[in-house]
């Protein structure tokens, strides 16, 4: 099993980028797949995920409107497009993904997965990152 992240590097505020997860190893349609990151000095936090087989995304505040993620099953890639980029928005992204075999198939696990202190404790997998980083 791999997830291996590209796409990441500098840009300018307002400037954009996509993020790419490729997969290998495991179906989709058994994993919620999500884009978390980790700023120097702050926690990881879960930007956005995706579960195709409970057709269900989540966003955080900070990136709603600005950040769109996407799934391609026959690439087995998952992609985060960011626009508007801010400063604020720097940072090391991590791709992982969460199994839906031991857990009920609820829209609610994809919000739980993201959202919650919950990277370490319920991703099954998880790849090595990419930088992100946004001038002013």
């Amino acid at each position: 099993v791999q997830l291996v992240e590209s796409g990441g590097g500098l840009v300018q505020a307002g400037g954009s980028l996509r993020l790419s997860c490729a997969i290998s190893g495991f179906s989709f349609d058994d994993y919620v797949i999500g884009w978390f990151r980790q700023a120097p000095g702050k926690e990881r936090e879960g930007v956005s995920c995706i579960s195709s087989s409970l057709a269900s995304t989540y966003y955080t505040d900070s990136v709603k409107g600005r950040f769109s993620i996407s799934s391609d099953d026959a690439k087995n890639t998952v992609y985060l497009q960011m626009n508007s980029l801010k400063p604020e928005d720097t940072a090391v992204y991590y791709c992982a993904a969460c199994t839906l075999r031991t857990r009920a198939r609820l829209p609610s696990v994809v919000s739980t997965y993201c959202s919650g202190d919950n990277y370490y404790t319920m991703s099954d997998y998880r790849g090595r990152g990419t930088q992100v980083t946004v001038s002013s």
